[in-house]
């Protein structure tokens, strides 16, 4: 199993940068979310954060800048996004990714950020699979606190409970992944690793299920999933079925089933309530409880 880096645990009174790499949000939900941060952490925010142009959260140039300044400034410990959506793999390839190795920190999102997860993990830093800026201003108590938890003790220890097991077994490996739509993007673009013996962290939202069968088909012939020890899928929000009434849970049955590894679904992370923060690059356990449920160990 491959062995990460996991930056150091953030402190109260640390710095942490609130990016946009991706889209524009809503600006009620992020002040929410910044003045809950701000009770706790020092921000380093750039005022033009609020950059709008379409579905970007600014220019091309803007983003990349933003990044380079959080992934290169001494004193940041965590780089938080603001938002997912869309942009982010316009400016991956442009980032200071020999840095992040030199002086690791964590970076920290889910959806469209999957993008710098996938680049981090393949240099072996941990980052945090969490909600962003604009999702943390409405959490609930346990949410806030998984993401607390993930940035300021990644070690801990914890377990998702009651878990569907879609095929059963056991298996022990280090949890990567994210946003399905991005691995399959990730992929195509030739920077998708999956370490041998992996375990592999996957959600989705607004995808019909014909199109969650031609991304899993896709990371299948490209054996992107031949190195797998283990699958734990979290929410496919807004995913139902077409005219046809073919389910999600249809596709993940059938579509895993010839990998012959332990495939569990109903994880508490996603695009819909709960999504609890964890660490990519950790250990974790899928164990089996009974026939049809299992958990996965921190």
């Amino acid at each position: 199993m491959s062995s990460f880096v996991l930056p150091s645990p953030v402190r109260p009174g640390d710095v942490i940068a609130v990016v946009a790499p991706s889209s524009p949000f809503g600006h009620d939900d992020f002040w929410r979310g910044l003045a809950w941060l701000r009770d706790r952490y020092r921000l380093l925010v750039e005022p033009s954060i609020l950059s709008r142009d379409g579905y970007l959260a600014g220019s091309d140039d803007r983003r990349r800048a933003e990044m380079i300044r959080a992934m290169t400034l001494p004193d940041v410990r965590a780089i938080i996004a603001a938002r997912g959506g869309y942009g982010a793999t316009r400016i991956e390839l442009d980032l200071p990714w020999n840095e992040l190795v030199r002086s690791p920190r964590w970076l920290v999102g889910f959806s469209d950020i999957t993008s710098l997860h996938v680049r981090a993990n393949a240099l072996g830093i941990a980052s945090i699979h969490a909600p962003h800026v604009t999702g943390l201003g409405r959490a609930a108590p346990r949410i806030r606190a998984a993401f607390l938890r993930a940035l300021e003790r990644p070690a801990a220890s914890f377990a998702w409970e009651n878990l569907r097991v879609i095929h059963p077994g056991c298996a022990r490996g280090v949890v990567i992944g994210g946003n399905l739509s991005m691995l399959y993007a990730m992929a195509a673009a030739g920077r998708l690793v999956v370490p041998a013996g992996a375990i592999l962290a996957i959600e989705d939202v607004t995808e019909r299920p014909y199109r969650v069968d031609r991304m899993l088909t896709a990371l299948l012939s490209g054996n992107h999933l031949a190195s797998a020890s283990g699958i734990v899928f979290g929410s496919f929000s807004a995913c139902e079925p077409g005219p046809d009434g073919r389910s999600i849970s249809d596709v993940i049955n059938e579509r895993t089933a010839r990998l012959g590894i332990p495939v569990f679904a109903g994880a508490p992370f996603g695009h819909e309530d709960p999504n609890e923060a964890f660490v990519l690059g950790r250990e974790v356990r899928l164990e089996i409880s009974s026939k049809t449920s299992g958990s996965v160990t921190f």
